[in-house]
């Protein structure tokens, strides 16, 4: 019997500790219950999600039967997985970075300075192709405090320029070396994977060296993961093509002269950070441990504090009811301050549709800030640390990414394995899977496969600089739905009605509710307007209701399995009588079998009966 102290909070200390075997045996009842048997270790599986890396979520995690569990050190001591930083962000929070889009620096320089007196800390701005020139930067930064404020370039092929022109800049300010914050941005091989063209890497050691000999507060390189994670890698594959790149970059400058501590110093890391927020802290905590491991490989494990940008993912970003990415931005930045990212920016939820506007840009600024001074999430370190879930999460995603890593190292390291074929293959096999997943709503996308609503007014945004190609390509989690959207708003605007289908429910509200929200939600995910008028039908009455709903073509019965094997048969030819040429069955196939041409279920390819349904319904693709 357990024997707790007496401090007047005790409480069941008269009962034993329940064991993790009681516990598996009372989940064997449940799923006896529900018609599945299994057994202990079985039974737990049962209840089990699996994730990407062969990585698998339990539904219970307790400490280790042996006591074991993986060092993770303390805050700002190796292997940094609870934080670079002994005090964390307790100081002043994560850095706010916000992204600052465009061409024209004079409309940049106004967004920036309301940025900056509106919470953000730092800037990132895209210089060169896409962005503004090299020579706009002194306007674009007119009236910022450049000792204060630090500035982060994404500049692609033209980063030797686009870094010169910030020093310059910083020089004839008369910005002391000492007090220049700058993320100088360099990734001559983050470039080739967005675009397949090779830069020489000469000027980014170069920029290192001078970065290193006389300003202390300036990372010259950036190890972006950014174009792995948007071609569709996974979370392990994301991690381990980052160590690929970042220890490609060390040999580099290591070859150019500077130590490894230097070299060290010179890099910055950018993740993305999604919507699973588990996972995401995860994998901010494994990048820290796995860089460590590398720092300590190279003689310098005391210099192996990873520095971490997140970027709230574009991937998960929807065209569709865009307004639901403030939630879904909210997530990752929570997710990407808790696992420890020492500046996050959070992505406005209108930028996959153009430029994002100024109410979108102060949503964006706000949720850091809300979650810093209302929510407080700085004000602990590590918070997510001890947990078991987190710190197993957090050592299986590690050792996932360091299996990949080295196979990228055995090809060659980085660039061999990009020119290769081998990253984008892998990439491309991850995604495909992942797309099965989307196409049949294993992954819901809220607004979009799950809930759409076709009434919503569109949001316009003015057009965006085009992103560059040539290399992986760029991936969102609602292209396919997206898609079949698109057909459904060109036939709206060619004959002023969107595609239709026909909801027949049979019986009582209490029978086919479920199946009629299931059916409509799902037609609606692809552009097909569902008519569920009347609320209930028969034989006698479905044909005249058909008649009248404007359906092309098709129809889909709801209801439950015994109403079905009762009045399916005899509604289904009535439906055709009327001039139905296609019908549905929401529910298992088997059901009704001699009556119904289709059916529809959880976990059918959604995407897959969308499109043949728009397909027979003549709009064109």
């Amino acid at each position: 019997m357990t024997v707790l102290p007496d401090d007047g909070l005790s409480l069941a200390a008269e009962f034993p500790d329940a064991t993790h075997e009681q516990w598996q045996r009372l989940v064997e009842g449940v799923l006896r219950k529900s018609g599945k048997e299994a057994s202990g270790e079985a039974a737990e599986d049962a209840l089990s999600t699996r994730l990407e890396d062969g990585l698998t979520t339990r539904p219970l995690y307790t400490a280790p039967s042996d006591g074991t569990v993986p060092d993770t050190g303390f805050p700002g001591f190796a292997p940094f997985v609870r934080g670079g930083r002994p005090e964390g962000t307790t100081a002043n929070g994560w850095d706010v970075r916000q992204r600052l889009a465009g061409t024209d620096p004079q409309r940049l320089n106004e967004a920036a300075l309301a940025d900056l007196e509106n919470g953000v800390t730092s800037l990132w701005l895209t210089v060169g192709r896409g962005g503004i020139p090299a020579d706009g930067l002194a306007r674009a930064l007119d009236g910022v405090y450049l000792d204060l404020a630090p500035i982060a370039l994404d500049a692609g092929a033209d980063y030797a320029g686009a870094a010169r022109a910030l020093l310059d800049l910083f020089a004839e300010r008369s910005v002391a070396p000492e007090a220049v914050r700058a993320f100088l941005g360099a990734d001559p091989l983050g470039h080739e994977a967005r675009t397949g063209e090779v830069l020489d890497p000469a000027a980014a050691v170069e920029l290192a060296r001078e970065a290193a000999a006389g300003l202390p507060g300036v990372r010259a390189l950036a190890v972006d993961a950014l174009p792995y994670h948007e071609a569709g890698g996974s979370a392990a594959e994301e991690l381990g093509l980052s160590l690929a790149t970042g220890v490609a970059y060390l040999r580099a400058l290591s070859a150019g002269g500077l130590s490894v501590d230097a070299a060290l110093g010179q890099l910055e890391f950018r993740y993305a950070a999604t919507a699973d927020q588990f996972l995401t802290i995860a994998k901010f905590r494994a990048a820290r441990r796995l860089w460590a491991r590398i720092a300590e490989a190279s003689g310098a494990p005391e210099a192996g504090a990873q520095r971490q940008h997140a970027v709230t993912s574009p991937v998960m970003m929807t065209r569709r009811d865009p307004w639901v990415n403030m939630l879904r931005t909210t997530v990752a930045c929570m997710a990407a301050g808790v696992g420890g990212a020492d500046s996050v920016t959070v992505l406005p939820f209108d930028s996959e549709l153009g430029l994002p506007d100024a109410f979108a840009r102060r949503i964006a600024r706000n949720t850091s800030t809300i979650l810093l001074e209302e929510s407080h999430l700085a004000r602990v370190i590590d918070p997510a640390g001890g947990s078991y879930y987190v710190e197993r999460l957090t050592d299986e995603l590690a050792h996932a990414a360091w299996e990949f890593f080295r196979t990228v190292e055995k090809a060659g390291g980085m660039a061999a394995a990009l020119r290769s074929g081998l990253v984008a293959e892998r990439l491309a096999a991850t995604w495909a899977e992942r797309s099965r997943k989307l196409a049949r709503r294993r992954e819901p996308i809220t607004g979009v496969s799950e809930f759409p609503l076709l009434s919503e007014k569109p949001v316009v945004r003015e057009p965006a600089p085009a992103a560059p190609t040539g290399g992986l390509p760029r991936v969102r989690r609602d292209e396919a739905y997206e898609a079949l959207r698109a057909r459904s708003d060109a036939h709206l605007a060619a004959t002023g009605a969107r595609p239709r289908i026909f909801l027949a429910a049979l019986g009582p509200a209490a029978a086919h509710t479920a199946r009629a929200t299931f059916a409509s939600n799902l037609f609606q995910a692809g552009g097909v307007e569902s008519v569920h008028d009347p609320v209930s039908v028969d034989a006698e009455t479905v044909g005249a209701a058909y008649a009248a709903s404007g359906a092309d073509g098709m129809a889909v019965l709801c209801s439950s399995d015994a109403l079905y094997e009762e009045q399916a048969a005899a509604v289904a030819d009535a439906l055709r009588a009327a001039g139905a040429t296609t019908v549905f069955l929401a529910g298992r196939p088997g059901t009704a079998e001699a009556s119904v041409d289709e059916y529809v279920f959880a976990g059918c390819d959604a995407v897959a009966v969308l499109s043949s349904v728009l397909d027979r319904m003549g709009v064109p693709a």
